[in-house]
């Protein structure tokens, strides 16, 4: 019997090469697997098992992981406000995580002896591959020829031809991959440090150009409904936004950082739902959450990106800072109300049971009921002790 490899299966021209070098040069029984995270429709889905089939694999099979990818991972992703470098919502870099996840669990329950993937040498995808597939199946083989020999495109293409598969393998222009969080944009622009993407390379197109406004309700940090309309799971209130606001070109820039293998590099996307909820999410809780659950929360969420980012999604440390993520959003709940123009929206405000700008308390610069001014006086009387004494010793150090 032929040994079983588990091929990650894009339907692009590295993941059609290893199908057929898999099987023809190194006599595996491939078993093509797409893991859809928010990039595939139904009738993608289809497209690609027939590509895989003709490509000679024994079997393909598409797993729907948008809700689980949600559940570990996104939901996370909004309760920390998580922006790596301050502008990218980590679309790709959560995706490839699951991904490799729900690839590593396949080949468990069908007692493969080897995974591979395309990923070239050259990115942060080889990395994530390798190290949820070490640390799940470590005695699994892991296989990447693409990697491994260093081959062109050229190359890849005469291959395939040589072995009877005959397709259209344009080069694209523009590098797009599209998942529930956003949607990555690469070409020759995003190679350099200079220019921005033109109009035409992003995905989604203008079509309205009328301000329109957007309710987004949350319950405990989670999106449960869109203009009135709620969802049995927070994934289609995304979709919902998305699908709203990206008719606005809004999300869209370009991410400048560095990569796992130690160089920087450049990506462009577009990230309307992940832009708008990750906005609206973090003014409630401005409202809705004490000062020092704020400061405590942006530490951590920004370890928390970095982390997953770096390929280090499965470290115990990473479920400890989720479960303090989700004790915060115990009084996230309450409606945001945003008005959307194209490329850009505006947060207007909120309404939320457990506001803490109440007038109760005080109106600040107008009014205090909670407080007097001799009490004022007394409090900064305290605190500037240590200051005072500091500055008192110390005259003569500039």
């Amino acid at each position: 019997m032929n040994k079983k490899v588990i091929l990650a299966f894009s339907g692009g021209l590295d993941t059609s090469y290893c199908a057929k070098y898999l099987s023809e040069t190194l006599g595996y029984d491939v078993y093509a697997v797409t893991v859809n995270t928010g990039g595939f429709s139904k009738e993608e889905e289809k497209e690609l098992e027939r590509k895989a089939l003709n490509l000679g694999v024994k079997e393909y099979r598409c797993v729907d992981a948008q809700e689980d990818y949600y559940n570990s991972c996104v939901k996370y992703l909004i309760f920390g406000n998580v922006l790596k470098n301050n502008t990218y919502p980590l679309s790709v870099s959560a995706e490839r995580t699951i991904q490799a996840q729900e690839i590593a669990k396949y080949a468990m329950e069908v007692n493969a002896d080897a995974i591979a993937h395309g990923s070239t040498g050259a990115g942060n995808d080889q990395v994530r591959f390798d190290l949820i597939f070490q640390v799940m199946c470590p005695d699994v083989e892991i296989i990447t020829p693409i990697r491994d020999m260093a081959l062109s495109r050229e190359e890849e293409i005469e291959f395939l031809k040589s072995h009877g598969y005959e397709m259209e393998f344009h080069k694209a222009q523009y590098s797009v991959n599209k998942g529930l969080w956003g949607t990555s944009v690469g070409g020759k622009e995003t190679l350099t440090s200079r220019n921005y993407l033109p109009e035409e390379a992003f995905p989604s197109q203008i079509k309205e150009t009328q301000p329109s406004e957007l309710e987004v309700e949350f319950k405990n940090g989670e999106v449960i409904a869109v203009n009135g309309e709620r969802f049995e799971h927070s994934v289609y209130a995304i979709q919902k936004i998305e699908e709203l606001a990206s008719a606005y070109g809004i999300g869209r820039d370009i991410h400048v950082g560095d990569t796992i293998v130690g160089i920087k590099g450049r990506v462009g996307f577009e990230a309307a739902a992940a832009s708008v909820i990750i906005k609206a999410h973090h003014l409630l809780e401005k409202h809705t959450l004490s000062k020092y659950q704020q400061m405590m929360k942006s530490q951590l969420s920004d370890w928390y990106g970095n982390w997953l980012h770096e390929a280090l999604f499965l470290d115990p440390v990473m479920r400890n800072i989720e479960s303090f993520l989700t004790d915060s959003q115990k009084t996230v709940s309450g409606k945001v109300f945003v008005t959307l123009h194209p490329y850009r929206f505006i947060l207007n405000g909120i309404e939320s049971d457990h506001d803490l700008m109440s007038d109760q308390f005080g109106s600040y610069g107008e009014a205090n009921r909670a407080w007097t001014g001799e009490d004022v006086k007394g409090y900064t009387k305290i605190v500037s002790n240590s200051l005072n004494i500091y500055h008192q010793i110390n005259q003569n150090i500039n």
